[in-house]
């Protein structure tokens, strides 16, 4: 029996403590359209995108056909935004980038008519102090729209033993990275935007959940387990502690192990990940 994924969106668990790649495998045109019905632009508005990586969200807006409205795109990383740049360049856009942090926005306040973020406070240290800039540079009236997801409330399931102590493995030496770096994240983000927009005084306009999840019904693709084996490489690679790394090698076992077994189940092998994503809509108050 081949390999089936689940229609819905899909997540790996086993590359990552939090839900990401979300452009590359989550976002799709009926999300697109959401964001836009939520962010009513207008001829002439500035849309603030926190977060934009390498531009690919800017052109799949532009499809829409919004006449006139300029985006402005901020990464943390210099690269992305280069490649955003040559992304967008020579289509029918209004867009620049810039590198900036989402905790400091380089910008005055009331600048933008609209700003927005998905999945991007999850990777930040002080998410109520950048949901703070958002309101700062967005013009009283204007919308602010975050979306993050409940990584605390990620499903795991395999049919095999393998795969459980894989994902527990896994858990240790995601744990292990973030203490090396340092990082007290808040894994149930998603859940606790509403709060956070109260607080901020960010009038809360709506709250809507879009489930994230995969299936797999006999073995998976080869080219899944590289990709997983490949992933947890270079973050080995990317450890600079020994413990570290060993946590990360005694997890490659742990996938290896798993790989085989899920092999050797054939058609009677299932693997089932899921968890949320929170889109929070407010308004900045006059």
């Amino acid at each position: 029996m081949a390999p089936m994924a689940s229609k819905s969106r899909t997540l790996d668990a086993l590359t990552s403590s939090t839900l990401k790649h979300v452009r590359e495998e989550w976002w799709d045109d009926d999300f697109t359209s959401f964001l836009v019905e939520r962010l009513k632009p207008r001829v002439g508005n500035r849309i603030l995108h926190v977060g934009c990586g390498t531009g690919t969200v800017e052109l799949q807006l532009s499809r829409l056909r919004i006449p006139q409205v300029i985006f402005i795109g901020i990464d943390r990383i210099v690269e992305r935004t280069i490649v955003a740049e040559r992304t967008t360049d020579g289509h029918n856009l209004r867009a620049s980038f810039a590198a900036a942090d989402a905790g400091i926005l380089p910008f005055p306040d009331a600048t933008f008519d609209s700003t927005f973020c998905v999945a991007v406070l999850q990777h930040v240290g002080q998410p109520g102090e950048a949901l703070g800039e958002f309101a700062r540079v967005t013009r009283p009236g204007g919308r602010i729209l975050a979306v993050e997801p409940d990584n605390a409330a990620r499903y795991w399931y395999s049919s095999l033993p393998q795969g459980m102590a894989a994902y527990r493995a896994g858990r240790r030496f995601f744990e292990a990275q973030a203490a090396l770096r340092g990082e007290a994240l808040e894994p149930r983000l998603g859940p606790r935007l509403p709060t956070l927009f109260g607080e901020l005084g960010i009038e809360l306009l709506e709250v809507q959940l879009f489930p994230v999840s995969v299936t797999w019904l006999g073995a998976q693709d080869q080219r899944l387990w590289s990709a997983r084996k490949q992933a947890i490489e270079s973050a080995i690679d990317r450890a600079d502690d020994g413990a570290v790394r060993s946590s990360g090698e005694a997890y490659l076992q742990a996938l290896a192990d798993y790989k085989d077994a899920a092999g050797a189940a054939g058609r009677s092998f299932v693997e089932i990940q899921s968890t949320l994503l929170f889109a929070v809509v407010g308004q900045r108050g006059e």
